[in-house]
């Protein structure tokens, strides 16, 4: 079978944010500006503006976007928490997207974000002022699109409720994601199905955490669906520090990127070994 308009992107801060060992500076560059030059991804998320004391593995975004080399189309993304991280993008002419995490879970939201879900509209608004301008897009990731572990309530009517009213605001670009891997393969084809069918031009990406019996299925599901974007990490790692304490890591992406027919095992293997070599041994047990 032949795979078209497949895009994989591949979360490296996701992976990384939750490690408490630093990462030198170094390191990080060098296996990004590897995964660049792959040619294998059609965005990376890289890093995040967000405090230091929240998110202390990110602190050096700045530095890192300083020593990579776009060699490609290879988009690049970060997040931003508030008005402050997104002054602090803008001045990085790399930086393509920047992510908002917008909870449909009050619950979430003000565990992420400090602040409601009205509040974080506003925020939108402000933000999407902010890059109106440039030739940067605001990213919102629509967190716990699929449910939720804190009995917030949630139906699919809600997830496309959201999408509209950001729409309104003048956002473009999403990615639809079940951070707590609340999302079975039936709830994915029913989400994507209505998302699909109300908003046919939207092409949302879809960001996904599951225990490894469970992959394949949810990506099938969600392909089958309708989905062509699709969000991993190397060897399943990540997952929200401030979601739960019992994280359930994300969709590999080698696995992605076999499924799909986008490298071969070879081809990933450089990868996937300086990937372990970042995190080093004491996280890859």
């Amino acid at each position: 079978m032949s795979y078209k308009n497949i895009e994989v992107i591949d979360c490296v801060r996701d992976a990384i944010q939750g490690l408490y060992q630093h990462i030198p500076v170094q390191q990080k560059i060098e296996y990004i500006n590897l995964l660049l030059s792959s040619n294998a991804f059609s965005c990376l998320d890289i890093g995040s503006f967000v405090s230091p004391k929240a998110v202390p593995q990110m602190a050096d975004t700045a530095a890192v976007l300083a020593g990579l080399q776009k060699k490609n189309d290879t988009r690049l993304s970060v997040i931003v928490a508030n008005e402050r991280g997104v002054s602090e993008a803008m001045k990085y002419d790399i930086i393509d997207y920047l992510g908002y995490p917008f909870s449909i879970s009050e619950t979430f939201q003000q565990r992420n974000t400090h602040s409601s879900i009205a509040e974080s509209v506003q925020r939108v608004k402000l933000m999407q002022e902010m890059t109106a301008s440039s030739d940067k897009k605001m990213l919102i990731y629509l967190s716990m699109a699929f449910g939720n572990p804190y009995d917030d309530a949630w139906n699919k009517e809600l997830v496309v409720h959201w999408l509209h009213e950001l729409q309104e605001i003048g956002i473009t670009h999403f990615s639809l994601a079940d951070t707590t891997a609340e999302a079975m393969p039936d709830r994915i084809t029913e989400v994507f199905q209505l998302v699909i069918t109300q908003y046919p031009n939207l092409n949302p990406s879809i960001h996904l955490h599951s225990r490894a019996e469970n992959s394949l299925a949810k990506i099938d599901a969600a392909y089958d669906a309708g989905c062509r974007k699709f969000e991993g990490a190397i060897l399943g790692y990540g997952g929200c520090p401030f979601a739960q304490d019992n994280l359930v890591g994300n969709i590999p992406t080698e696995l992605l990127l076999r499924r799909f027919e986008k490298s071969s095992l070879e081809e990933l293997q450089p990868i996937v070994a300086a990937f372990k070599d970042l995190v080093g041994p004491q996280n890859t047990a």
